[in-house]
């Protein structure tokens, strides 16, 4: 039978597998979210699958989500629906409803004694809204500000708060005390704002005692800081202690160890740099010590967790294009590579026994849930959500190359080629340029920017690890900080012109491509690419330095990597890797993409590249989701952004 290709309809049938726990018995308890194209909605349901392998089961099936799964010592299974805890067999029979919180939870968690539940909720703190500060005028419709900060992401303030709560439980019963606000009238949020979850507080092992992240900074402060901490908050006393005091940037993800004398969690040293290198600290509650695992490691962590013994952690890096696992032996501090492959490794799920259970994905395939032998690094395959659709789907050979940049260093370039590829024919070629911008270019599975899918419609794909990328030491990641439109814009032509030489690449064919620092290099590469390029396509990118730093949110970010322009230090890149100051060169196709909530970058980003291309008379589309922010989110929309996106590359290259 003649293999399938991948199609963005395909692409949007593929469950969507998330991990969530494993029990005492060895069951890995997991999610699975599916997309109905027709109702534009999504349906997350629960599944549990023996970690030695086996037949997984659905545990629930109700309409909506349930995640956050916790096992309880009988064995019965609580979880999150519907903003309220909910209970049932291990199996999944006998479902039933344990809490009624009026106004529903968020990130909800049960004491490990089982006689507290915390959870996160929005608290109305501040009157901006003209209705809340005149109640004479209930149908104005303004918003009064007085600081930075009034919009993130794709929301604006209204004067509401994550807060971090607490409430006794009982068990028996499901039956709540008076919630107990654990932040009072603060104007800071815990989850952090725009993506926190669960991971931003914990129990302590005893129950008396949470942990929470919170960047307690207002306003102004907030949006050029990042400076966030890891507090204790005791709830005997209800006193709060700051633990990570004296820690400049981002403290996050807060681990205790399995016998409660130690907390772990990441951290990054400069206030200001959002991806600075993140370290692996672990404080001692006793001797109240800290120490620094990681400090002379050359690379960035993006998780940790203890083993179950507590004699190491383990941890996730990007290294040299993949994402894989680490090992610290808390004696010696030795850090040890544990698995090696063409795959990315980007999430734990637990341990049993000397198994990891793990998430994996490559560029062929979207995240299952495998295995990993602690003692020899074997990684296994263990849920197969998908085999339904990859057991007849042509597969895409990826291939690491490695490309001399001008300055004479080496630098891995992922290509990958069309399933049917046939090195006699000549193929369109197209340059993927990574956001970010110090986010990796690794083995991940995207569903906008998907390498599988492009190459399935006839492409091959060149996807360099530019400057500015982890896994490669922590220079070469911080390079790119104040040079955007330098060398990493010359690390983007060495790889095309060296993936070119190859006589099944069509010289006349080249596009490039890209979203966020990505459309700011495809909008640069548009000024400077003496026609090596045929066709352009950039979502959210940043075409004016000097209008996006006046209008961007997170302030940090933007002082970091560019600063203000009206400060004469920053005279040369708001001049000379501007892309807008480089418009008078454009010769070439190109397609805008951008959406309306979008406040990283903002609409006037997209529509100034649009509108300097329609005046210049240069073949151009504007692609505009008005409820879509830095992402494409809903279902038909993304497929109409791939639609649209093949239609120009069709029309164009």
């Amino acid at each position: 039978m003649a293999q399938q290709k991948m199609s963005p309809e395909l692409l949007w049938q593929l469950g969507r597998v998330s991990g969530e726990t494993v029990t005492a018995d060895g069951a890995v308890l997991y999610g699975v979210s599916r997309y109905n194209l027709a109702d534009n909605k999504s349906e997350r349901n629960l599944y549990a699958i023996p970690a030695k392998g086996g037949a997984a089961k659905q545990l629930t099936s109700g309409p909506g989500a349930e995640s956050g799964a916790q096992v309880l010592p009988d064995g019965r299974i609580l979880y999150n629906y519907k903003g309220q805890l909910w209970e049932m067999d291990k199996d999944g029979g006998n479902p039933v409803q344990r809490t009624h919180v009026e106004g529903g939870m968020q990130n909800i968690r049960i004491s490990p004694k089982g006689t507290h539940i915390l959870f996160s909720k929005e608290v109305k703190l501040e009157k901006i809204l003209a209705k809340d500060l005149y109640t004479d005028l209930p149908k104005a419709n303004a918003q009064v500000y007085t600081t930075l900060n009034y919009r993130h992401w794709d929301t604006w303030e209204d004067g509401s708060y994550n807060h971090v709560f607490y409430a006794t439980y009982d068990a028996a019963t499901g039956k709540t005390g008076e919630p107990v606000d654990i932040m009072k009238d603060e104007l800071f949020d815990c989850p952090q704002m725009p993506f926190g979850g669960a991971e931003d507080f914990i129990f302590d092992p005893t129950g008396t005692q949470i942990i929470y992240v919170c960047k307690k900074k207002h306003g102004k402060e907030y949006a050029v800081s990042t400076n966030t901490d890891i507090y204790r908050y005791n709830l005997l006393t209800g006193q709060t202690e700051n633990l990570s005091e004296g820690m400049m940037g981002y403290d996050t993800q807060p681990v205790f160890s399995p016998d409660g004398k130690q907390l772990s969690w990441l951290s990054m040293a400069r206030d200001g740099y959002e991806a600075d290198k993140n370290d692996v600290i672990v404080y001692d509650l006793a001797a109240k010590t800290r120490v620094n695992l990681t400090k002379d490691w050359d690379g960035t962590v993006s998780a940790s967790r203890y083993s179950n013994d507590g004699k190491s952690i383990f941890f996730l890096a990007v290294v040299k294009g993949t994402e894989q696992v680490f090992g610290i032996d808390l004696r010696s501090k030795a850090v040890k590579q544990l698995t090696k492959g063409q795959f990315d490794i980007n999430g734990f799920v637990g341990q049993t026994g000397n198994t990891l259970v793990v998430t994996r994905a490559d560029m062929n395939h979207a995240g299952e849930l495998y295995t990993v032998d602690i003692k020899k690094g074997d990684v296994k395959q263990l849920s197969d959500v998908n085999k339904d659709i990859y057991g007849n789907l042509g597969m895409s050979k990826v291939e690491e190359r490695w490309v001399k940049t001008s300055d004479g260093q080496q630098m891995l370039v992922w290509v990958i080629f069309p399933p049917d590829f046939d090195p006699a024919k000549k193929y369109p070629t197209l340059l993927y340029c990574q956001g970010g911008p110090q986010s990796a270019v690794s083995q991940f599975y995207s569903f906008r920017w998907n390498f599988q899918l492009m190459a399935a419609q006839g492409y091959i794909i060149v996807a360099p690890n530019r400057r500015g990328m982890p896994g490669h030491g922590v220079k070469w990641n911080e390079e790119i900080s104040k040079d955007w439109g330098g060398q990493p814009i010359r690390d983007y032509l060495a790889a095309i012109d060296d993936v070119s030489k190859e006589a099944y690449v069509d010289k006349n064919r080249l596009g490039a491509v890209g979203a966020s620092y990505g459309g700011y290099s495809v909008f640069m590469l548009a000024g400077v690419h003496e026609n090596r390029f045929k066709s352009f396509i950039a979502h959210d990118g940043l075409f004016d330095l000097r209008s996006w730093y006046g209008t961007t949110e997170e302030l940090w970010f933007a002082n970091w990597d560019i600063g203000a322009y009206w400060d004469k230090a920053n005279e040369k890149t708001h001049a000379q890797f501007n892309p807008s100051n480089f418009v008078n060169n454009w010769n070439t196709p190109i397609m805008i993409v951008q959406g309306g909530i979008d406040y990283r970058v903002g609409i006037e980003q997209g529509l100034q590249a649009f509108q300097a291309a329609q005046l210049k008379g240069i073949k151009s589309k504007l692609l505009y989701f008005p409820e879509e922010n830095h992402w494409v989110l809903s279902a038909q929309n993304a497929i109409t952004w791939q639609r649209e996106f093949f239609s120009w590359l069709k029309e164009t290259l």
